[in-house]
């Protein structure tokens, strides 16, 4: 099962735990109300029979899947990738993220700017929503195989915070005032 908690404010160590002290974990429904991430559990071994990522990706239109693969051994200038993915950022689509192989951490904004961290694992499938501030280490494992999804034409482009004034982040602080987060 998925962990999210949130985290302390001690980030010199990306790649460890950090939550406050105590731990202060959150359930899946409260990651949704405070942040708008989606969470999905799938069946890694029966992912291309059971139908359900298939049902998934028709009902929100994913029409473009790849797979990324960051170990040290397989991502070209690894450790500056690194650094891209652990920077601030967001992004004008949603990021949809399956986790086929190994682990990490997604570290989400939530609507009162605090840092949520998220431990994903194989089966766990994320939907960060467009105009969320978020950022993606590595666990002490250094390795993560993971399909990534996309409405239409794949866009990879990272807006590094500040980028308050884009319109997908108005639209995501919006969404908290107005309650339009709605889980498909």
């Amino acid at each position: 099962m998925v962990r999210a908690w949130f985290m302390d404010n001690d980030h010199s160590d990306q790649r460890k735990e950090h939550h406050r002290n105590p731990p202060q974990f959150i359930e899946l429904d409260e990651l949704f109300k405070l942040s708008g991430v989606e969470y999905f559990k799938l069946n890694i071994d029966t992912l291309e029979t059971d139908g359900i990522l298939e049902k998934l990706k028709k009902e929100r239109g994913y029409t473009y899947e790849d797979e990324i693969v960051i170990s040290e051994g397989c991502l070209q200038n690894y450790e500056e990738k690194l650094k891209i993915f652990y920077t601030e950022h967001l992004h004008t689509d949603e990021e949809i993220r399956l986790v086929v192989k190994g682990s990490g951490y997604f570290d989400v904004r939530d609507k009162n700017d605090e840092w949520i961290r998220i431990e994903v694992v194989p089966g766990d499938l994320l939907i960060l929503p467009s105009g969320i501030y978020h950022r993606f280490t590595l666990d002490e494992k250094n390795t993560i195989i993971a399909r990534r999804f996309f409405i239409g034409e794949p866009v990879w482009t990272a807006h590094n915070r500040p980028c308050d004034n884009m319109e997908c982040r108005k639209h995501y602080v919006e969404s908290f005032g107005s309650g339009t987060f709605v889980k498909v």
